[in-house]
């Protein structure tokens, strides 16, 4: 059911990683949560969190905190995770192959259930029970099977034309795992993963954190040489 209240962005891109924790709470056998607990397992502060359950229109209750089982239903739902999400994923190099491989998908409501590749000697090729199909016959399975999100694991120089080729297809929401912007029109969402970029930025912390303790190592070296 589509709600008229708005959610804002930045707190939808919070509510799967609420969503992990409660998950991981509930296989413990927590029971309830308190907004400070999830708050230190998703990584903000506990005003955040009651603020964005707050648009799910979840409140807790006070000394007690949230429900565990009802919170992740209600994100689910939130999320559109109740429903069976068919996915199509281009490009089915070692990447391509990885993802198709990984059970966490239908875990959280997602179902690989298409493989294409522009390679024809690729084509008939089987990765687990699917077979690999031609990047032109993506309009005949997004209509067959339903697809709703095409995840592209080509090559950069590849990833545009097969964008163009899933929005024609039908497909209005795109996972892009290639290392280059896509331009698509609207009405169709796009998140992009760049794997590299993210390996920068953690560079960058670990640049940061060598620097520090090198600073603290001069500092202590400084601090035990005699006195003269």
């Amino acid at each position: 059911m589509v709600r008229d209240r708005s959610i804002p962005e930045a707190t939808v891109t919070r509510l799967p990683v609420y969503l992990r924790a409660l998950v991981d709470l509930a296989e413990a056998s927590a029971g309830t949560v308190s907004s400070d607990e999830l708050a230190e397992a998703a990584g903000v502060n506990s005003a955040k969190v009651r603020k964005d359950l707050s648009h799910l229109g979840s409140y807790g209750t006070r000394g007690v905190g949230y429900d565990v089982a009802y919170l992740i239903h209600q994100i689910r739902r939130e999320l559109g995770l109740t429903q069976d999400w068919a996915i199509v994923i281009a490009g089915i190099g070692n990447l391509g192959q990885a993802l198709a491989n990984y059970d966490g998908f239908a875990e959280r409501g997602f179902r690989v259930a298409a493989l294409v590749d522009a390679d024809v000697a690729r084509v008939g090729e089987r990765v687990g029970d699917l077979e690999i199909r031609h990047v032109e016959d993506l309009p005949a399975l997004v209509e067959e099977l339903d697809v709703a999100i095409g995840v592209i694991a080509t090559p950069a120089n590849a990833a545009q034309v097969v964008a163009d080729q899933l929005v024609e297809a039908g497909v209005r929401s795109v996972l892009n795992f290639a290392p280059v912007m896509i331009t698509v029109p609207p009405g169709v969402s796009v998140r992009k993963v760049d794997l590299a970029v993210e390996l920068q930025i953690l560079a960058f912390y670990e640049q940061r954190k060598a620097t520090l303790a090198d600073v603290k190592r001069r500092g202590r070296a400084v601090a035990d040489m005699p006195a003269r």
